[in-house]
């Protein structure tokens, strides 16, 4: 049994800074389980455009407000607290952060440990 709290994984190795998301890496590919699970905070007024070929992603929205543009479909999709989304596709996406949003986000395979 693995038990973790995100103020245990703040400030180490398992929690990634970018110049608009920090996530917090509760589990990754080094505790063998098949999936990663992060929890993701995307700064306000940020554009943050992403594309992940060798991942699924599933995206469930806690807080915030901000819209989820996907480029390969051309769809414009409106994010709210208890939004998800699901890249099955490997979809080129762009996050749009009108607010400040925290979401949990699922990777498959799993998301392996000092990765951006």
């Amino acid at each position: 049994m693995i038990v973790r709290t995100t103020a245990e994984i703040s400030g180490t190795d398992r929690q990634v800074d970018s110049e608009h998301w920090t996530s917090k890496r509760i589990v990754l590919s080094d505790d063998d389980v098949g999936f990663s699970y992060h929890e993701t905070t995307v700064a306000a007024g940020t554009r943050t455009p992403l594309h992940y070929p060798d991942y699924i992603e599933a995206v469930w929205l806690l807080e915030g407000h901000g819209r989820l543009v996907d480029h390969d479909n051309n769809i414009t999709h409106t994010l709210a607290p208890g939004t998800m989304y699901l890249l099955d596709e490997h979809e080129r996406h762009t996050i749009v952060a009108e607010t400040q949003l925290r979401m949990y986000c699922v990777f498959a395979p799993a998301v392996p440990p000092g990765s951006d």
